[in-house]
């Protein structure tokens, strides 16, 4: 696996156009993995809440218990 400083020095010899098409690139990545990540965590959600795991609350219920 290429270090983090070694990627950095090879991005450096890259042309501006191709940096920047690199860097959209990445964003592009890193959404879709979000993404990914979102739909996993949602599908988990449902299957808890299908199982009885947990109950529907009020926005306020939520915040509140996130505070105490």
């Amino acid at each position: 696996m290429t270090s983090y400083a070694t990627t950095l020095d090879a991005a450096d010899r890259l042309s501006l156009e191709e940096q920047e098409e690199l860097a959209a690139t990445l964003r592009r990545r890193i959404a879709e993995k979000r993404r990914a990540e979102l739909v996993a965590a949602v599908k988990e959600a449902r299957t808890d809440y299908a199982r009885g795991d947990c109950k529907p609350a009020s926005v306020a219920a939520i915040i509140q218990r996130v505070r105490a």
